[in-house]
C-alpha cells in the first residue's frame, strides 16, 4: 500500500473539499503519533488519510461506514491492523478498539474537528497564532464543535498520552499542514 495509489483512490471516491482536509489532517495527526510513540510512521499515516474514504459512497447508510472503507484499503493492500483500525473506528459496529492503532485513530478523528472549528472562529480563520490553551479551554465548551466527541479525543489517555499533550500534538501537526487544510 502506498501514498499515491491511496491519494488516487481518495480521488476517485471523494467529492467534498473539506472531507478530503478531515483526512488529511487526520493523516498528519497519525504521523505524528506514531513519531510519539515510535510506530510506524507510514502506516499510522495511511490509516488517517484513508478511515473516511467511503464517507460519500455510504451516504445513504451510515452504518455501512467504514466496512467499505476498510474493504477499499484492503483491496489497496493493507495491512489486516490498517482494515481493523478503518473498520472498528465507527462506533455503529460495535467493533472493540483494540491495539494503539486502534485507539489512535478513535481520538485522532474527531480531534481534527475541534482544532479545524477553534481555528475557524479566529480573526484570522487559521491555525497561525492557536495555542494549545486557547483549544483546552474550547474543550470544555460543551456547546463547540459538538460534533468533535469529547470523550473519544479524551481517550487518549488509552494510547499513554494525557489530553493538553495531545492537542498540542494534533495542533502542531495540522499546522505542519495548514496550507493543504487552507487553514
Amino acid at each position: 500500500m502506498n501514498r499515491e495509489d491511496v491519494v488516487a483512490s481518495i480521488k476517485a471516491n471523494v467529492e467534498d473539499d473539506n472531507l478530503i482536509k478531515h483526512m488529511l489532517a487526520t493523516e498528519a495527526i497519525m504521523k505524528a503519533l506514531a513519531r510519539r510513540l515510535k510506530e510506524n510512521e507510514e502506516e499510522w499515516g495511511l490509516v488517517g488519510l484513508m478511515h473516511d474514504i467511503d464517507v460519500e459512497l455510504t451516504e445513504r447508510e451510515p452504518r455501512a461506514h467504514s466496512k467499505l472503507g476498510a474493504d477499499l484499503a484492503k483491496e489497496l493492500g493493507a495491512s489486516e491492523a490498517m482494515y481493523h483500525a478503518i473498520l472498528c473506528h465507527n462506533e455503529a459496529h460495535g467493533i472493540p478498539c483494540d491495539t494503539l492503532l486502534d485507539k489512535a485513530l478513535f481520538c485522532a478523528d474527531p480531534l481534527t474537528g475541534l482544532i479545524t472549528a477553534a481555528a475557524l472562529v479566529r480573526p484570522g480563520k487559521s491555525l497561525a497564532g492557536l495555542t494549545t490553551e486557547s483549544l483546552m479551554k474550547r474543550f470544555r465548551e460543551k456547546r463547540f464543535a459538538t460534533g468533535a466527541s469529547r470523550e473519544s479525543i479524551a481517550s487518549c489517555q488509552e494510547i499513554g498520552i494525557g489530553l493538553e499533550e495531545f492537542l498540542s500534538l494534533g495542533l502542531a501537526a495540522m499546522k505542519d499542514v495548514a496550507p493543504d487544510l487552507g487553514l
